[in-house]
């Protein structure tokens, strides 16, 4: 009979260093309104100016993907979001996903575009947020990523002004990006009204949808919800 692997051998459960695990509504994309379990990772390499989840830049707790399941598994939801931060940036989040898929739930993840998202579950929602120059990380976009996106996946722009709203104007139509995914136009939180888009976007007959922060209308900032 061999020698047992010794402990530095035999493989360690993967572990994802986690900011918060909640339960609230949905206040973006697709299923918007939804009763949802938010699983924020921890860590970012963007930094647009307008983040309003820089908290989730550093520290958080580490946690086993069999732990971060029982937690979501405390909530009677059908719907869970993995975000961050930038969840991509941690290479235990592909195992993750396919770990809630397995589980029955419908998952979404919200990511940058900035990381590959090639082998990300099939089963989960993309919901990628292209960068406008407004958010000061334009450069960052992985135009790439667009092959590897699914019918049901989504694509946001966060708009800060008018030169924000005619660059995603420009790539939404060179592009046929609402011809293929369901694209979101959402107002910068306190830089641009939502009426002031919403009239841009009716006066130039977009095939996007407004999206408003639903969960900021309820709470405000307050982190966790």
């Amino acid at each position: 009979m061999g020698a047992m692997p010794s402990v530095a051998m035999r493989p360690r459960p993967e572990a994802l260093r986690v900011t918060e695990i909640f339960y609230s509504l949905q206040g973006e994309a697709g299923t918007v309104g939804a009763p949802t379990v938010f699983v924020r990772l921890t860590g970012c390499p963007l930094r647009c100016h307008y983040c309003d989840t820089a908290y989730a830049f550093h520290g958080g707790e580490k946690m086993s993907i069999i732990r971060i399941l029982d937690r979501v598994g405390e909530h009677a939801a059908k719907f869970v979001t993995v975000t961050g931060g930038e969840p991509l940036a941690q290479r235990g989040c592909l195992t993750l996903l396919s770990s809630l898929c397995d589980r029955g739930y419908r998952v979404s993840l919200e990511t940058s575009g900035a990381l590959d998202v090639q082998a990300v579950d099939p089963r989960v929602i993309k919901v990628m947020d292209l960068k406008t120059p407004g958010s000061g990380e334009e450069r960052r976009n992985r135009w790439e990523n667009l092959n590897y996106l699914r019918p049901h996946d989504e694509l946001k722009f966060v708009i800060c002004n008018r030169q924000d709203y005619d660059w995603a104007r420009t790539k939404v139509s060179e592009l046929k990006l609402g011809e293929r995914w369901t694209v979101f136009f959402s107002a910068s939180y306190g830089e641009l009204s939502s009426r002031l888009l919403a009239d841009w976007i009716l006066a130039d007959h977009l095939n996007v949808r407004l999206q408003i922060q639903l969960h900021k209308y309820l709470w405000g900032d307050q982190p966790g919800r």
